[in-house]
């Protein structure tokens, strides 16, 4: 389904004009479309959801890319968020889709802000989106800190290592160069930068088995995450399978339990999982940490 709006505008006029939807209705409206395809229903829930897309873009502007693009891209992550969401989990599908929206516009601008710059890993992601913003912070507070001290302290409230900030910084500070860059030219031909370039890229073949892999990975998964109960369930999604990776306490404050009975579910859960992993295939191998 599409709107077909082709500019930031036509997108906002699609926000204004869609009704805000009480938790009731939001909840009706997507579990028609979850269980029977109800193409009005989806209509209605993604309408009503494009101002969270445009909310989340905003957060974004600082990168300088094309809002349209980021809006197009927020949007996709809205409808994936609709095609995965499970009604009977009992959450709110605005939560669910703030996560999907985010990761997508954050994906889009990992790919295009700049080829050298980015990280694709979680770990990378979140330098990406916080080490300047933290620096700045730490910068301008009111006590004044050495540059070791900043270094110290990034790496204590992001929680990776000095090195990992000090690589993050330098792909952010560097610039961009084209590969159409002529780097040397004899006897009347150029060489170009891209052309030293060597193509590591997976033959066909592999490409379809690793996708092939993938998808029987997490249809085995799926299954054993049905052997958890809710609880656990929550916990195991939040950890291990969202995209930020939420600490123990942040998981705690939204189950309103301690951090120690948050590690205990954890460490439960998991066991459940290998478990069950071993049942459904027995010769696999799983790294589930």
């Amino acid at each position: 389904m599409s709107f077909n709006a082709t500019s930031k505008r036509e997108w906002v006029q699609i926000a204004l004009k869609a009704p805000y939807l009480t938790k009731e209705q939001e909840h009706e409206y997507i579990t028609a479309w979850v269980n029977h395809k109800d193409k009005k229903a989806l209509d209605l829930i993604t309408r009503a959801h494009m101002r969270l897309v445009l909310a989340i873009v905003a957060r974004f502007k600082k990168f300088n890319l094309n809002e349209q693009d980021m809006i197009q891209e927020g949007y996709i992550g809205l409808m994936e968020a609709a095609n995965r969401f499970e009604p009977d989990r009992e959450n709110r599908f605005s939560t669910y889709a703030t996560w999907w929206i985010r990761a997508s516009v954050q994906d889009y601008i990992l790919k295009n802000w700049s080829i050298v710059r980015g990280g694709t890993s979680s770990a990378q992601k979140a330098l990406f989106f916080t080490v300047r913003h933290l620096r700045k912070q730490l910068e301008e507070g009111e006590q004044k800190l050495s540059e070791t001290e900043i270094q110290n302290s990034l790496s204590e409230k992001i929680g990776v290592s000095v090195s990992d900030i000090n690589g993050m910084e330098a792909r952010l500070k560097q610039s961009d160069y084209s590969l159409n860059t002529v780097i040397s030219a004899q006897d009347g031909s150029e060489t170009e930068w891209g052309d030293q370039l060597a193509c590591d890229a997976p033959q066909p073949d592999e490409l379809v088995e690793a996708l092939i892999d993938q998808e029987r990975r997490t249809q085995w998964l799926e299954q054993a995450l049905m052997e958890l109960n809710t609880r656990e369930r929550q916990v195991i999604n939040a950890r291990k399978l969202s995209q930020d990776g939420s600490t123990l306490d942040i998981v705690g404050r939204k189950l309103g339990i301690s951090k120690e009975r948050v590690r205990q579910i954890e460490t439960r859960a998991m066991e459940k999982l290998k478990a069950a992993l071993l049942r459904i295939h027995p010769q696999g191998k799983y790294a589930l940490t």
